[in-house]
């Protein structure tokens, strides 16, 4: 029998080796979602626009982003507030709406909303790290275009194939 020939590691083989191992972490530990420095106990929690009577009561349209804000500022309209409810009382069943304009709020979060993308509905779980996003960002309008060959009228010179 022939003897095998003992490898020797080089240090940076060992260092990829113990890299490797200490990724293969069997329980990874789940980081807690903040939104600006909230968890998602306090934002469902806290109301939608700060108290009038208390100055330091903060609303979570304060915490959105400027386009967000502004949409809630002006007043939220009436198909959007009759989605907010809708959601609220759907236990598990899919929400169906047109209204792409709709920003997602803490209080969707786990639920199942289908939008109009102009054909369809897309269904999307809400999670918590899209909250402050519109809902029409999730419900893509437009497909990738995939081109077979050339078609019914096509000239001589973009049927040709090259060999190579």
């Amino acid at each position: 029998m022939a003897k095998r020939k003992r490898r020797f590691m080089t240090p940076k083989a060992a260092r990829r080796k113990t890299r490797k191992l200490r990724g293969r972490v069997s329980e990874r530990r789940k980081k807690e979602f903040l939104y600006r420095g909230f968890t998602m106990e306090q934002l469902q929690s806290m109301p939608l626009y700060p108290l009038e009577d208390d100055p330091d009561s903060q609303g979570v349209v304060n915490l959105l982003g400027a386009r967000a804000r502004r949409s809630f500022e002006r007043g939220m309209s009436q198909e959007n507030d009759h989605l907010r409810n809708r959601v609220k009382r759907a236990n598990g069943k899919v929400v169906r709406t047109h209204r792409r304009d709709m920003v997602i709020l803490p209080e969707f979060v786990g639920s199942t909303i289908g939008i109009h993308n102009g054909q369809g509905f897309t269904e999307i779980d809400v999670k918590p790290e899209m909250i402050g996003h519109f809902l029409g960002e999730f419900g893509i309008t437009r497909n990738t275009v995939t081109h077979s060959g050339p078609g019914v009228g096509a000239t001589k010179s973009s049927k040709h194939v090259p060999l190579k």
